[in-house]
């Protein structure tokens, strides 16, 4: 039996992807630590208020080529090599011009919007990253498709590894310098830890695979029929990106004009999402490592209409990840004071991690329910979805900021989008199911 199990691409590649993550992981909070601890809450405010803004592009950027790629490829007489060399230039294209983009809007952005002058700067640092960004994640997409999970863990792990050295011993240079300019560098590394995840992927692709000119040539078949793929999907990502992007800039426009201060705004914003949800979400990765590997496995069932493995499937995921969501945030919710010690140094946002932990416990479903409604074709579906709950989420903070209630209109508006979220998608999920 456990050799049966074994034989399992997807139980092998979901054990890889969680003793991997875990160690990947492991190290994240070890980088996390270094940045909280050495920046401060000034510092984690400044950064917490540009992190949507990054988040909004590197959704442009990788355009969900991972997706689109890992599904294509997972397909019966696809050649990987010709789908992952037809997206290449696309996604140069594309990223030059979302730099260009950036250019433009980080000095209004950043002065108007942000009310925040010392985020130029750092703003600028998000368009160089993007290339190297794109180009990992189109090389990622082709390891999901092949389910071939230790090279992909093995890049992430070495990514962090490269990303905690060069921030361990240039954090303390730059503090002397400049606040500001230690955030940028805190962006900008993401270029060599993304270059260093990039070599080690290209090490890793099978030593019998050659390439030839008409692999190399882009086939615009393979660019359109990515294209299906990750323009609807990536339709959804950038509406919630959006909302996301629109968040800070609502937040602040509203309570600084109803009269709380710039380093207030700055410094609760910070504590919200760079201690409290920060804390509640670490778990996460479990989620996310298990969605990646549910992806082509699902969209293979359903291609061949087998919607009985499939609701299997997707039942053992979510009962999992509701499983490490209760217990992790529950954990969390009794003794919150010695966790946020223990990995920030600080007891900062206990009070906001009393009020989202029973709500957080469904984020942990979201993400396995989001990619199965993605590999089910039902990216429109989502994009709805998407649509509905960011409504929600800005035009409840926005009416709520109004009220003088300080931050505590953002908690409130992340509740409602991710029941909202939780709801809608789980009903689209069970009507997919049932077709």
């Amino acid at each position: 039996m456990i050799k049966d199990l074994m034989k399992n691409k997807f139980v092998t590649g979901t054990l890889i992807l969680l003793t991997g993550g875990f160690l990947s992981k492991f190290l994240g909070f070890v980088l996390k630590i270094i940045i909280t601890r050495q920046i401060g809450v000034e510092g984690i405010g400044l950064y917490s208020l540009i992190t949507p803004t990054f988040g909004l592009f590197i959704t442009v950027a990788t355009f969900s080529f991972p997706v689109a790629i890992s599904k294509l490829i997972s397909m019966p007489g696809r050649s990987s090599k010709r789908v992952i060399f037809s997206i290449i230039p696309v996604s140069l294209f594309l990223n030059l011009i979302t730099l260009f983009i950036i250019f433009v809007i980080s000095y209004p952005l950043s002065n108007v919007f942000l009310k925040e002058p010392r985020l130029y700067y750092p703003l600028l640092s998000i368009g160089f990253t993007l290339p190297f960004i794109g180009l990992s994640s189109i090389i990622k997409g082709y390891y999901w498709g092949k389910q071939r999970m230790g090279v992909y863990i093995l890049s992430n792990i070495v990514e962090q590894i490269v990303r905690i050295g060069i921030l361990v011993y240039l954090i303390p240079i730059f503090l002397e310098k400049s606040l500001v300019l230690t955030i940028s560098l805190i962006i900008l590394v993401n270029i060599v830890s993304e270059t260093s995840s990039i070599i080690v992927m290209i090490l890793g692709l099978p030593k019998g695979m050659t390439l030839e000119k008409n692999d190399i040539k882009p086939h615009m078949r393979d660019v359109k029929d990515v294209m299906n793929i990750s323009v609807p999907s990536t339709s959804s990502k950038i509406v919630g990106s959006v909302a996301h992007f629109l968040e800070p800039i609502i937040l602040t426009n509203v309570l600084s004009y109803v009269g709380y201060s710039n380093d207030f705004i700055i410094t609760e914003y910070g504590i919200i999402n760079g201690y409290a949800l920060a804390l509640l979400l670490l778990p996460q990765f479990f989620t996310q490592s298990i969605s990646t590997s549910l992806i082509p496995e699902l969209a293979k069932y359903y291609a061949i209409r087998d919607i009985k493995k499939c609701k299997k499937r997707v039942r053992q995921i979510v009962s999992l990840s509701l499983l490490i969501g209760v217990t992790s945030t529950s954990l969390i919710f009794c003794i919150p004071e010695f966790f946020l010690y223990l990995i920030y140094n600080t007891t900062l946002g206990v009070t906001y991690i009393k009020i989202l932990a029973p709500f957080l416990i469904l984020f942990f479903i979201n993400t396995p329910i989001s990619n199965a409604l993605q590999a089910l074709d039902k990216s429109k579906e989502a994009m709805v979805i998407t649509v509905i709950t960011s409504v929600i989420r800005l035009s409840s903070l926005f009416i709520l900021s109004f009220l003088r209630i300080g931050m505590y209109s953002l908690i409130i508006a992340i509740i409602l989008s991710i029941v909202t979220t939780t709801y809608l998608e789980t009903k689209c999920l069970k009507k997919a199911l049932e077709e």
